[in-house]
């Protein structure tokens, strides 16, 4: 019956949502040195606003995203979006940066919509064939990141950058529309369990499965040692090159190698242990040495670009592989598994953003990248040592 209900052109449908979606909360990290020259502010405190957004989403996926698990998800989804229309808007108009600060926070809560689409997809799809559809979706997932701050970037070296809210806003409610008339009905419509109950379960999941605190964590690393580098890579670029949110923007679509690498991931995912797939993906970033990359070579174009495109393919390596073993523990629990990792995920992702700003204030070029090995080497550690120690603890009680 899932099956059925979860044909190419619906899991297509769905990766756009998410890319729609998803954009809202990357549109920042472009326009942060024009937001901070309009509203005569330190490049810090627009970095501490960036953070907000992320912190929103990482609570969102925390308190709303399990709430799939007990109510009809095609009626989450669709008041999600209404909800982050509205939070766009608002972003929009804001006259001073506290209300963008407060628009900022909603955007984020308000923009976990596709963290319901995902596990719904992993839902619907037959077991086979999970890890291929979810990594069609989570490429969708990633071509929003990728084109929300290319467009953001491009938008803002032209318009004023509040321009990039309002179309945003425009594009949530035509999607809103499409999805009222393709969306599929949730086939579960009754549960049980009230919301507190349900949230009560969240702590017991992650103490019963060490995979899913192992996941968190290492969705934590990789998606922290992401945003360290997109948070900062304006200022640098500014610095560096007297350059500004266009070609920062323009830089961002060399994440077209993690798009076109996820549904290939998601096959690897399906035939070989995700854990293997994953162990790559942190390995990829660290064997390849991105951020050295970036350490050494950032002063020259060529080195940013080789750089860029090493560590997207190696966080979207890690993200499809923890997606595919976390949505295979239990069906019935797959909106809270989702919410766990992703709460980790983009809890890496809000301090990331929000240390990386420091460092650059404190040491510049140097120190972003210090930053991001060490966070790596911290990744290493738990991937490779401690969780297996752990697993192998587990297997002897």
């Amino acid at each position: 019956m899932n099956s059925k209900s979860l044909n190419k052109s619906t899991v297509l449908l769905m990766a756009i949502s998410a890319a729609i979606v998803v954009a809202n909360i990357n549109y920042i990290q472009p326009i942060e040195a024009d937001i901070a020259q309009q509203f005569n502010l330190a490049n810090a405190v627009v970095g501490a606003v960036a953070m907000l957004t992320q912190l929103g989403y990482a609570f969102g996926l925390l308190l709303i995203v399990p709430m799939g698990d007990i109510m009809n998800r095609r009626t989450l989804i669709m008041r999600l979006l209404v909800l982050a229309i509205v939070s766009a808007l608002l972003a929009f108009v804001a006259p001073n940066i506290w209300v963008y600060a407060i628009a900022s926070v909603l955007i984020g809560v308000t923009s976990v919509a596709p963290q319901v689409i995902i596990p719904y997809a992993g839902f619907l799809a037959p077991r086979q064939q999970r890890g291929q559809v979810l990594g069609n979706v989570l490429s969708g997932l990633l071509v929003g990141v990728l084109l929300s701050r290319t467009v953001s970037g491009v938008l803002a070296s032209y318009l004023p950058w509040q321009m990039v809210y309002l179309i945003a806003a425009i594009l949530i409610a035509g999607l809103w529309v499409i999805l009222w008339q393709k969306l599929p009905h949730d086939p579960v419509t009754a549960h049980a369990t009230t919301y507190r109950e349900m949230i009560k379960t969240v702590p017991k999941l992650l103490r019963r499965y060490p995979v899913l605190r192992a996941s968190a964590v290492n969705g934590f690393v990789l998606f922290g040692v992401s945003n360290i580098f997109w948070a900062t890579l304006v200022f640098y670029l500014q610095h560096q090159y007297g350059w500004g949110s266009r070609e920062a923007g323009l830089l961002a679509l060399l994440g077209v190698t993690g798009v076109l690498a996820a549904p290939l991931i998601g096959r690897l995912a399906d035939r070989f242990h995700p854990r293997t797939i994953i162990g790559l993906g942190l390995v990829l970033v660290l064997s390849t040495l991105a951020y050295v990359v970036f350490w050494l070579s950032g002063t020259h174009i060529a080195g940013l670009i080789v750089g860029i495109v090493i560590l997207d393919l190696g966080t979207q390596f890690g993200q499809v592989a923890n997606q595919a073993r976390i949505q295979s523990i239990d069906v019935h629990a797959s909106s809270r598994f989702n919410s766990v990792f992703m709460f980790g995920y983009f809890m890496g992702g809000a301090l990331g953003s929000f240390c990386g700003n420091v460092l650059w204030n404190l040491a510049g070029w140097n120190g972003v990248c210090g930053l991001a090995v060490v966070v790596l080497g911290m990744g290493f550690y738990a991937h490779f040592i401690h969780y297996p120690r752990v697993a192998a603890r587990q297997a002897q009680n």
